[in-house]
């Protein structure tokens, strides 16, 4: 589980990078409809201090940035960001939390252990009468909201991610043509055809230097053909009827068994176990030695693609559609639905117009505008992205942004910069990538994924302190146990008794408190979109 949360993180800095907000001549001069952002203030609207702590990954921005300065004349507030490397976030932000003071503005990766206990300690303000008032805030889904809802009460305006586009497998259609193969739609058949890239020679060349799937340590990707065999999808049941992690299900077992057979044949990365991502990445698939992999519209990187390209200039890709799982369902599993959240201090329950001029500003990076808006020539985006040829350029219809960390550009420091889509396939990321391979691959992914349902995990929308606390440690048990299984180090017959020590080290626990929580949401059945 661990593993595919990293992956997400690490596709959503690509995407934090291209997918802005941007709006319209009119709308910066004047106050938006329905409480959207204002723009610039008057000069007789009060003047407001508005203090925020954040985090980065990379390079801290300077704190006297051009894009600071931008921000404050245009929503007349002394902005005042304080950000802390991701490494040392947690740490810092929990002393500051128990000092008591707390700055207007707190951004967290995710709903951990530490937001439902400060929210149930009133250290955030209620924000649900404020969700049907601004334009942005509208468009996050009522599933999506759950999980940052505590005793009824929402604490979080949560950042975008598309909801269907998680990774799902792909495949070279040039070397099933080559073979003379279909695209495979059961098990079986995407066994066989794994198998024939390992013996058949696909890419012609005379030489025993492919083979079927590409994979990295952590048994990633996982290969689930849907949310049936996912294992991070609260699927299925176990004999008292609550729902268990897809990790533990049978179906899980018996996927394994599907993997240790193909193990045998040579079909999966020989040292997968030892291989990090990024080299099954450039060493493996994109070096042309796999034929399936796994792909998404979004996030994806256009170098290792040309490397594919540079390798095998005929390579053809195409995503493999959802088989059809033994219980009738047919679909693959939706994300979180979010990254990245913003709350804001209870202190500020007395400043009404303090809160207002916060939240047009969080309003005001969120604005979805369609490609054909996402330019040079309109004032909103030129403003966010710190004007042309100062905060950003445009090259071969492409916008290119100075380095975060020169603090040249207001989305460089707006709470949130991230527009939020009416839906997943109106971003129309395929659109932005240069590679023709890559762009086209993505489109087929934004087709298939806008013609499938897409199971709703229950577990996004609750809490339990030890999942919170111990689904690290868990998750490297099983995929301990499980590599083990696929390398013939042990039996898939030991499942059970994987099981059972799962549960004993806290997995008891974790299934007890997610049904416990489910319970008392009115969660009923599964959910499909």
């Amino acid at each position: 589980m661990a593993m595919k949360k990293g992956l997400a993180a690490g596709l959503i800095v690509v995407l934090s990078a291209s997918a802005v907000a941007c709006g319209t001549a009119k709308e910066a001069e004047q106050p938006g409809a329905n409480g959207g952002a204002s723009g610039s203030q008057g000069a007789t609207a009060k003047k407001h201090t508005i203090s925020m702590i954040d985090y980065r990954y990379g390079a801290l921005p300077p704190a006297d940035g051009k894009g600071i300065q931008m921000i404050n004349e245009k929503f007349n507030v002394d902005f005042k960001p304080q950000y802390v490397v991701r490494s040392d976030y947690t740490q810092k932000l929990s002393a500051v939390v128990a000092s008591g003071d707390i700055p207007d503005i707190i951004i967290l990766e995710a709903p951990d252990a530490n937001f439902y206990k400060w929210a149930k300690q009133g250290a955030f303000l209620p924000l649900d009468d404020y969700m049907s008032k601004y334009d942005s805030f509208k468009l996050i889904p009522e599933n999506v909201r759950k999980s940052v809802t505590v005793n009824n009460k929402m604490y979080a305006i949560q950042k975008y991610l598309t909801e269907n586009y998680d990774l799902t497998p792909m495949i070279r259609t040039d070397w099933l043509d080559k073979l003379g193969l279909k695209m495979p739609t059961t098990y079986e058949e995407l066994k066989q055809v794994a198998i024939a890239f390992t013996k058949n020679d696909p890419d012609g060349n005379g030489k025993a230097d492919t083979y079927g799937m590409a994979m990295a340590e952590n048994i990633n990707p996982q290969y689930a053909m849907g949310t049936y065999w996912d294992l991070n999808a609260w699927y299925h049941k176990n004999e008292q009827g609550q729902l268990i992690p897809g990790f533990i299900s049978n179906a899980r077992k018996d996927h394994v068994q599907w993997l240790a057979d193909l193990y045998k044949e040579g079909a999966i990365t020989k040292d997968f176990a030892l291989t990090n991502w990024s080299n099954v990445n450039t060493k493996e698939f994109y070096a042309g030695k796999a034929g399936i992999f796994i792909g998404t519209p979004r996030g994806m990187n256009p170098s290792w693609m040309q490397g594919l390209v540079d390798v095998n200039p005929n390579a053809k890709l195409a995503p493999i559609p959802a088989f059809k799982a033994p219980d009738g369902s047919q679909g693959f599993t939706s994300s979180t639905g979010f990254y990245g959240m913003v709350m804001l201090s209870a202190k500020l329950k007395d400043d009404p117009d303090k809160v207002k001029r916060i939240l047009e500003m969080i309003d005001y990076g969120r604005k979805f505008y369609p490609l054909d808006q996402r330019n040079a020539k309109n004032v909103d985006f030129d403003w966010l992205n710190g004007l042309e040829n100062q905060g950003y350029k445009i090259a071969n219809g492409a916008v290119q942004r100075e380095l975060e960390e020169k603090g040249t550009a207001p989305m460089n420091y707006l709470p949130d910069s991230r527009m939020w889509a009416p839906s997943d396939d109106a971003n129309g990321y395929s659109k932005e990538y240069t590679v023709p391979l890559l762009r086209d691959v993505a489109a087929q992914f934004e087709t298939m994924h806008k013609g499938l349902k897409h199971y709703v995990n229950p577990v996004n929308a609750v809490f339990s302190e030890t999942r919170a606390t111990k689904d690290t440690e868990l998750s490297k048990y099983l995929y301990t146990e499980q590599t083990k299984m696929i390398f013939g180090e042990k039996p898939v017959s030991d499942w059970d008794k994987m099981v059972k020590e799962w549960m004993d080290k806290g997995g008891s626990q974790v299934v007890k408190e997610v049904n416990d929580a489910l319970k008392e949401s009115g969660f009923s059945s599964a959910e499909w979109k």
